[in-house]
């Protein structure tokens, strides 16, 4: 309620639908530890599973090995499988709330929204994002996050699973991603054959279904798909939805 009042308030919002609540979540990465690198699957797995019990409408699961180097394609296949296992064999997603009523579950809710509320109070206090990042403000509160996290971690007041306790001895060896020096070269080069073998009619009106569906508020996926099956690039895509949607400057 605290959320739809901001918004009528200050900013004007006229459309009740506007003040629902949708948001992403991403798994967290700063969890995830070198040491014993498969264990970061379980991990995934439990903050992806909070994600959805907590209502996430869309979802990022990291892979296993990011504390190591930039994904594999095997590491990236088990993120994505995490998700579908969750949507599709746990039952999970047949009830809109399926925590409400938790004493426990609605406490800790309250915290976070009474910590965050204070945040945005500060934030709007020193005159909102901008004038709080002009300010060092949000560097600060996140250098000082990791730093205070990393202190708790050596100290044991956080226990990790073969990093602090229960460590299991020799180190895992997991293949990790080594990306040829060549590969942006050889990127650009495709990127550049793909836009002259396409044809600009197909692609001028795979944007402009793309710029439809976001105007009118319908799902843009379809468009979108259809747009790439085209040869339409992320980037032309991205330009097209800022010219409807802006950047938030």
């Amino acid at each position: 309620l605290r959320w739809a009042r901001l918004l009528k308030e200050r900013y004007g919002l006229v459309d009740a639908a506007l003040a629902k609540l949708r948001f992403h979540a991403q798994t967290c990465g700063s969890t995830l530890t070198r040491e014993e690198p498969v264990n970061n699957a379980v991990r995934v797995s439990l903050q992806a599973m909070a994600a959805v019990l907590g209502g996430a409408q869309s979802l990022h699961t990291n892979s296993y090995d990011e504390a190591l180097a930039l994904p594999t394609e095997a590491a990236q296949l088990l993120a994505l499988r995490t998700q579908q296992v969750l949507a599709m064999e746990t039952g999970v997603t047949d009830c809109a709330d399926p925590l409400g009523g938790s004493y426990v579950i609605e406490s800790l809710t309250k915290q976070v929204a009474d910590s965050a509320w204070q945040r945005l109070e500060s934030i709007f206090a020193m005159g909102g994002m901008l004038a709080a990042i002009a300010k060092g403000w949000p560097q600060h509160e996140l250098a000082d996050s990791a730093y205070k996290y990393q202190n708790d971690i050596d100290s044991g007041k956080i226990s990790l699973v073969g990093v602090n306790m229960l460590q299991g001895g020799e180190p895992a060896k997991v293949k990790t991603l080594r990306v040829r020096p060549g590969l942006e070269a050889e990127s650009v080069r495709e990127s550049r054959r793909r836009k002259k073998m396409r044809e600009s009619d197909e692609v001028r009106a795979a944007l402009a279904a793309v710029v439809r569906a976001a105007q009118v508020t319908d799902n843009i996926m379809p468009a979108t798909i259809e747009a790439v099956r085209r040869n339409v690039t992320v980037g032309e895509i991205a330009n097209a939805l800022r010219g409807t949607f802006g950047t938030g400057g």
